[in-house]
Formats: C-alpha cells, sequence, structure tokens
C-alpha cells in the first residue's frame, strides 16, 4: 500500500499482520487502569450534526466497553475522550452513564466504572460565580451517584473564565467533596488537552497550581480517591505523588510517559486514567498482567511499541486526539464508519491517519488486518490518493 508521509511523498508499507489477541487476566492488576472510552455515532440517525444532540449508536458504544471489561480494564466514562464539550453535551452524557452503569453492573468482572461530573449543561456565560459552579456539578454529581457510578470531578471552563483564586478553587472544591457520597477523582487536564483550562487551581505557575489543589486534597483526604493529572510533564508527576496523603492515589493522565509512571521508581508508582488505553487494549492489559506477574521485560516489551503511537495520536493540537481513538476503533472493526459527533474526523489530516495505521501495525493493535487494509484503502481514496 502506498501512504502519505509527513515529507509530503508516498511510500510503500507492508502490513506485518500479527496482532495481539484480547483476552482476560489471568492474574488480578497490581494497578488500578481506567481505559476512557469515546462515543461511537449513528450516522443515519444524525441531524445537523454540528447542532443540538448528537445522534449515539447504543448497540455499539456499549459493546465497546464490554471489549475493554472483558480485558480487566476499568472505565472512565463520559470524559473528554467522549467528547464531552466537544460534540458530546450533558444529555448524551447522563444517558450514557446510566446505560453503562447498567451494563457495568451485569459483567461477571464487576468493573470499575468512574463517571466525569462537569458544569457543561449551564452555559458558560450562565456560570458568574462559585454559587452557581457548585450548583451546576452538584447536578451532575446527583446524577452518577443515582446510577451508582463513582465520581470524577473533570476540570470545568468556568472556573478560569471567572479568573477563580485558588481561595475561590478551595470554596468549590471543598463544598463539592464535603457533599460527595464516596471518594472522588479529581481532575487536573492541561490546556493542551484544552486551552480553556489555561492557569487551573488558580495560577498559570504549575509548582502554584501544584501547592493549591495538595492543599484541597490535604483538607478533604477522607473523600478524595485520587487525581487524574494530564500535564504531559514525567518530572512533575512523579515529584507530585511523592507529596499526596498516604492513601490518595495519582492517576496517570500522561500519554506520553505512562510506561515508566505506572511501573514507577519501587517506592512510587502511579494508577492509570488514559484515553490511549481504549486504543491499546490488548498491549495495555497484557503489560498490566506481566507487572503483577513480576515481568518487567514483558511490561516494557508490549508497551514500547504503543508508545510512538500514542505520541502521534496525542500530537499537538492535543486536544483533537479523540479523531485518533475513533478512527482505529473503525479500523478494528468496532464501528463499521468514521463518523464522529460534530464531525470531528476531519480534525484530523491524512498524514495523520496514515501515520497512525502504521504505528498500530508496528504495535500489534490492528486486530484484523485485512479489514484493516480495506478501510484504510478507503479513506486514502476519499483523499484522492490511490494505495496502490
Amino acid at each position: 500500500m502506498l501512504l502519505p508521509t509527513y515529507s509530503g511523498t508516498l511510500e510503500p508499507y507492508r502490513l506485518q499482520g500479527d496482532p495481539l489477541t484480547p483476552r482476560a487476566p489471568s492474574v488480578p492488576f497490581t494497578r488500578t487502569a481506567f481505559a476512557a472510552a469515546h462515543v461511537v455515532s449513528d450516522p443515519l440517525a444524525e441531524r445537523a450534526p454540528w447542532q443540538g444532540r448528537p445522534a449515539v449508536d447504543w448497540d455499539s458504544t456499549l459493546k465497546f466497553r464490554h471489549y475493554l471489561w472483558d480485558q480487566g480494564l476499568g472505565l472512565a466514562e463520559a470524559m473528554d475522550t467522549a467528547q464531552r464539550g466537544m460534540g458530546v453535551d450533558w444529555a448524551t452524557a447522563k444517558e450514557l452513564i446510566e446505560r453503562t452503569m447498567i451494563e457495568a453492573k451485569a459483567h461477571p468482572l464487576a468493573p470499575r466504572v468512574a463517571c466525569g461530573a462537569g458544569t457543561d449543561q449551564v452555559p458558560l456565560d450562565e456560570l458568574r460565580d462559585a454559587d452557581a459552579i457548585i450548583a451546576a456539578y452538584e447536578e451532575q454529581m446527583a446524577a452518577i451517584e443515582a446510577a451508582r457510578g463513582q465520581i470524577i470531578l473533570m476540570a470545568t471552563r468556568a472556573l478560569p473564565a471567572i479568573g477563580a483564586d485558588a481561595e475561590t478553587y478551595a470554596r468549590v472544591y471543598g463544598h463539592l467533596l464535603s457533599q460527595a457520597k464516596d471518594p472522588v477523582i479529581l481532575h487536573w487536564l492541561g490546556d493542551m488537552f484544552d486551552p480553556a483550562l489555561s492557569g487551573y487551581w488558580g495560577s498559570a505557575d504549575v509548582a502554584v497550581a501544584s501547592d493549591a489543589v495538595l492543599a484541597i486534597i490535604e483538607a478533604h483526604a477522607a473523600k478524595v480517591d485520587g487525581i487524574k493529572i494530564s500535564l504531559l510533564d514525567q518530572a512533575h508527576e512523579e515529584a507530585f505523588r511523592v507529596r499526596l496523603p498516604e492513601d490518595v492515589r495519582l492517576y496517570t493522565g500522561d500519554d506520553f510517559n505512562y510506561a515508566p509512571l505506572i511501573e514507577g521508581d519501587g517506592a512510587h508508582h502511579s494508577h492509570a486514567l488514559l484515553g490511549i488505553f481504549a486504543a491499546i487494549a490488548p498491549a495495555a492489559a497484557q503489560a498490566l498482567e506481566a507487572l503483577a506477574q513480576g515481568d518487567p521485560q514483558t511490561y516494557h516489551a508490549l508497551l514500547a511499541p504503543t508508545v510512538p503511537l500514542s505520541r502521534e495520536i496525542f500530537k499537538a493540537p492535543t486536544q483533537f486526539y479523540k479523531a485518533g481513538i475513533a478512527f482505529l476503533a473503525w479500523l478494528n472493526g468496532a464501528q463499521d464508519h468514521f463518523i464522529m459527533p460534530g464531525g470531528f474526523q476531519s480534525a484530523r489530516e491524512i498524514t495523520h491517519y496514515a501515520e497512525v495505521f502504521r504505528l498500530a501495525d508496528q504495535a500489534r493493535l490492528l486486530a484484523r488486518p485485512d479489514l484493516a487494509d480495506a478501510r484504510m484503502r478507503v479513506l486514502l481514496g476519499l483523499h484522492g490518493i490511490d494505495g496502490g
């Protein structure tokens, strides 16, 4: 097949076609691992894709979640990977959470499911103060608790929008944590994932912001399961996790450096809450199994080829990574089309998709090579490229 390259040429590529086989783990994992999953659109039911609620293919969406659970992974539901605030509204996210929790309760492996609570049901210009932001969060928290999901307090665009200082963050999060029935997961998403989150925790200085959120955690440690950090900064994450209270976990959201962070340094390690884990599920699950068996060599052998793939999917502008996740699901037959809510598949260029195709093959993550080959050729043709 002829594939485009970043140098502007077409170069031949031959599939190696040696995929990993998804399977259940043989031992319990020693790390908690949440895979953040996307939403599968229903293009036949879609109307006015840029306006209103997206049409969701619920059967395919839930089937993909079973695929993750069957391999021993937990699920981070209705997060930014599911295009929250970028095509998926709160009404759709609420229905997604409710449907997912029904399925999870019936699954034989009793998977952990944590669900994103935010403020996106209220227009940003109506969230003018801390009280309005608290009320918006509480509505979503109540819906998640009613569905019996664990709460992830997603970072909200509303706090940076009102120029909130550290004291305001402490007030908002302190109130929300005191209201939560069970320990929640906090969420620190860097501005590379969402530019509107710049200056979260009250400062653009990461060291100052770290002190602010650590003070919140220390004041409410009994209500904090952990914090998910997505700053793509391994050194910061390693220094931050040392400072956490003993029973509070760090969930890495670092889609560039997850392998060493999850393995740890012997004294501390990170758990996982990662969008890339949905795309690399067989490699991630089997690597975690190897780590639990005391086999770091196999752990790294499985994950090392996935890192170039993850770095390509999460390249700048990083917020468009969702397109690569859905693209791999299409190549692997998890959905019948490459259509996303809001037409988000157009967020990346054909050269990117060609590179994802190559790297996924090299990481043994094209589950059905013949199907992936055929679908890649269709996409090339739509871009005026004869794949040969």
